[in-house]
């Protein structure tokens, strides 16, 4: 018995794994060799190709293709049609299948509608990266950025809420209360 649900219209290939709770929508494609952990949605139209690894509660919206050399790690929100690249100079008439620059996104960061995340970076946890940003190179935990290129503008909260800092390099979540502190270009939850 399957524990997760798909739409009729999916099309799941053999060799998936799929963790309980997930569900899948109108028009999805996974492909063989990807894992999707548990409760995780995987919006309309989006494809998972081969070898992607997506951790547990991960939301994908509406038309994001997530391509191979991509790992998401929990909690990670990709946006409407963001799309991630897997080799950094393509070719129709030349195969760079050996070539796959991996992309790894941390815990909890957020990848905004409409951005692309060119292959080899990685996404920091927490960090959120605005809608139609383009990400050229690695994004700091918590960071905060956009534009073509992405650019750091500020820093994030776990709930994804702009902090400001003190003059002692200490910030408040306004809505968690939990307490952040900026030291030498990093920013680290205070537990």
């Amino acid at each position: 018995m399957e524990k997760y649900q798909a739409h009729e219209t999916a099309v799941i290939d053999e060799g998936c794994r799929i963790g309980d709770g997930t569900h899948i929508w109108h028009f999805s494609h996974l492909m063989t060799g990807c894992t999707v952990g548990q409760s995780c949605t995987i919006g309309q139209n989006v494809v998972v190709s081969p070898g992607v690894v997506l951790g547990n509660r991960v939301k994908v919206q509406n038309n994001v293709s997530v391509y191979t050399g991509v790992t998401c790690e929990d909690e990670v929100f990709l946006g409407p049609g963001c799309v991630f690249t897997n080799v950094i100079n393509p070719r129709s008439a030349i195969s760079r299948k050996h070539q796959y620059r991996p992309t790894f996104v941390e815990k909890g960061a957020s990848i905004g509608a409409n951005a692309t995340i060119v292959c080899g970076c990685r996404i920091g946890a927490y960090a959120m990266v605005g809608a139609g940003a383009v990400v050229t190179k690695d994004v700091l935990p918590y960071a905060l950025v956009v534009g073509n290129p992405a650019i750091r503008i500020g820093w994030v909260s776990e709930y994804g809420n702009r902090l400001n800092f003190n003059s002692n390099g200490v910030a408040v979540c306004p809505e968690s209360d939990a307490l952040y502190h900026l030291r030498n270009g990093m920013v680290e939850k205070i537990p």
